[in-house]
């Protein structure tokens, strides 16, 4: 009798162990939770309509292993990239985590946020988790950092040394607009709507210098834009408010921010407000409102290394979900990055 020879092709290796997860797969996942704020729950059902059984807590386990595989190697480069760097934005917001050692279930966490600067070729946008908003928090992510750090009046960053602290002009003016009268047939007279006009003409200055040069925007500060926030600032000690008020509250802000604001004339690169990191952050505050809280630590770490490679990838204008399915095709440890070549 004749022998056989058969022979089976070879299986393709699966990328999570036990699992039919393709990186195609996983890749929507990602960027339908992540850069859509799609939550999971959603999206099982969405799957199901579609006659697709995969649960939540599959998709879970997956992302899990996605971000600790493939996608913290990656923060961790872009992490040693940003200290490199000249400038720094930083903001925090809540974060609620159910089952965390020492906490109670209702106790507010932090996710921080940390960016470079919008006159970089590369984007680069850091999601860090950390259970409060101590200001040590942010030494130890900036350690060896020693350019300028753009961030809001928040106490907790003076804790951070070894940088030069850059004010937010745009948190300065927000604290006014919210000092102004709720009649608003009293507000065009009214102190804070002054304040808010200072800013306008700041603003107004400050717009007119985006397409120049570093140093030609550090010279046209200097000339235009100096003598406005002096001019502020002399009015505003020439004040005297309720100590109670909103208006007063503003006013004290903006003195207690006084050294930090001018901290931009010093460099052409350096901004004149926070708005980088707000922006990077509003993603994450959109889809809290959807999925609500993280059930542990760790689910929020792998959760801020998820948020870290969608927002930068979005940043620079990268198909996100496309980036995705080339990542997660490559063996895990892989370091692409989420940046235009």
């Amino acid at each position: 009798m004749e022998r056989c020879n058969i022979r089976r092709a070879e299986y393709p290796k699966p990328m999570i162990p036990g699992s039919f997860c393709s990186p195609e797969l996983l890749a929507h996942i990602v960027y339908e939770k992540y850069a859509k704020a799609v939550p999971l729950h959603r999206q099982e059902k969405d799957l199901a309509s579609k006659h697709i059984p995969l649960l939540k807590a599959t998709m879970s386990n997956w992302l899990g292993n996605a971000a600790e595989k493939w996608c913290m190697p990656i923060v961790e480069e872009m992490h040693r990239m940003l200290l490199a760097g000249e400038v720094i934005h930083a903001d925090e917001t809540r974060i609620q985590v159910l089952h965390e050692e020492g906490r109670k279930a209702t106790a507010e966490s932090k996710m921080w946020v940390y960016c470079n600067g919008k006159l970089n070729d590369r984007s680069i946008v850091i999601f860090d988790y950390k259970p409060t908003r101590k200001g040590e928090n942010a030494q130890a992510f900036l350690k060896g950092f020693d350019g300028y750090l753009v961030r809001d009046g928040y106490s907790g960053y003076h804790v951070v040394t070894g940088v030069k602290h850059c004010g937010c002009m745009t948190h300065v003016r927000r604290y006014f607009v919210n000092a102004l009268p709720k009649d608003k047939s009293a507000q065009e007279r009214s102190v804070a709507a002054e304040a808010v006009r200072y800013f306008e003409r700041i603003y107004h200055e400050e717009n007119l210098l985006s397409d120049m040069t570093a140093e030609e925007r550090y010279e046209q500060r200097l000339a235009k834009v100096k003598p406005l926030l002096d001019a502020f600032f002399a009015w505003l000690e020439t004040l005297h408010v309720s100590r109670k008020s909103a208006l007063a509250k503003a006013v004290a802000y903006a003195l207690n921010e006084k050294p930090y604001l001018y901290t931009f004339l010093e460099n052409g690169n350096v901004p004149i407000d926070n708005n980088r990191a707000e922006n990077a952050i509003r993603p994450f505050a959109v889809g809290r409102k959807n999925w609500m809280h993280r059930n542990t630590a760790n689910g929020a770490k792998c959760s801020a290394a998820l948020y870290s490679i969608a927002a930068t990838a979005q940043a620079n204008g990268l198909d996100a979900e496309r980036y995705l399915t080339v990542l997660f095709s490559q063996p895990a440890g892989t370091i692409l990055l989420p940046f235009n070549t």
